[in-house]
């Protein structure tokens, strides 16, 4: 009889929910990742939850202003990776404008966002999806 190797446990978990692309929609999708990693045991205002709400809070706002196509949604994915000790956070949305980090002046009141991201972020970048529209993702160490 032969002998089957074992299998190492699924380590990775996923949450995915569309959002409308409205500042409602934002904060509905910093509320649902917060208590999304709470579930996967990254507890409430820890530095690991902060650092991955900021994320969230961020790209979230900038799906609902900048990415809003009238009509269209944005999607928020996690990929909470144990064995690899880390979160992606990925936003999709329609439109076909990527960000750029961008150099912002001292009195600028707006622009800071990706900055913001980039400072807590393992890495982080922009890829085409199906369809029309981006994907930005980050990944953030959580161990």
């Amino acid at each position: 009889m032969p002998v089957i190797p074992a299998q190492e446990a699924v380590t990775v978990r996923v949450f995915a929910q569309r959002f409308s692309s409205t500042r409602r929609g934002a904060h509905l999708a910093r509320l649902l990742a917060a208590h999304q990693l709470h579930l996967w045991g990254v507890p409430y205002d820890s530095p690991h939850s902060d650092a991955v709400l900021l994320v969230v809070a961020e790209l979230a706002a900038n799906a609902a202003l900048h990415g809003c196509v009238p009509g269209r949604n944005f999607e928020l994915r996690l990929l909470r990776d144990e064995a690899a000790g880390r979160v992606r956070v990925e936003v999709s949305d329609t439109h076909a404008g990527r960000p750029v980090l961008a150099a912002v002046p001292v009195d600028g009141e707006h622009g800071r966002g990706l900055l913001l991201v980039d400072s807590v972020a393992s890495r982080w970048g922009v890829s085409l999806r199906q369809g029309p529209g981006k994907t930005v993702w980050v990944e953030i160490a959580c161990p």
